[in-house]
């Protein structure tokens, strides 16, 4: 007898894409808003290692555009930051899974820092503004909190059977 799996969960994958959206656009205070965490690349990252035949570049793309929309940003900036980092997260998937959880948070720093860069950059192209160390803040509390969401997402995959 011949099993055919089908893709399974989707609904999982396009609510944590919504939670991590809202995430995003909450407003913060002032002086907290440079230490936000990316949330939109942690959740790209974590299923595009988890499952990358089904989570892509061409998700990084569908996903950075609907960020640079609610954002109200420059409309591609975020998904030609995304694709790409969705593309070294699919090519790296191998490797970043075996890694323990400190080793994990390493990548996901240098992984939102690239984001983070070339976001700024392709932003500084088309206005007046100047790349600063803040775009870093942002990639640091990142990597402090995906060993967090790394485990909830993984723990979400598991129950809902996300394959």
């Amino acid at each position: 007898m011949n099993l055919v799996l089908r893709p399974h969960g989707t609904w999982v994958i396009v609510l944590s894409f919504l939670f991590s959206f809202m995430l995003a656009i909450m407003p913060l205070p002032s002086w907290a808003s440079a230490w936000r965490p990316d949330w939109v690349a942690m959740v790209l990252i974590y299923w595009c290692i988890a499952i990358p035949h089904r989570v892509g570049v061409a998700t990084g793309w569908t996903v950075g555009i609907v960020h640079d929309v609610l954002n109200d940003a420059l409309l591609g900036q975020h998904a030609l930051t995304l694709c790409i980092v969705a593309f070294i997260s699919v090519k790296l998937h191998l490797r970043i899974r075996l890694f323990p959880r400190l080793q994990q948070a390493i990548s996901i720093l240098g992984l939102v820092i690239i984001n983070k860069l070339l976001s700024a950059w392709i932003y500084s192209i088309f206005t007046e503004f100047q790349i600063s160390w803040s775009v870093i803040f942002s990639a640091i509390t990142s990597m402090i909190l995906w060993p967090w969401l790394f485990v909830i997402l993984r723990d979400m995959r598991r129950t809902y059977r996300v394959f």
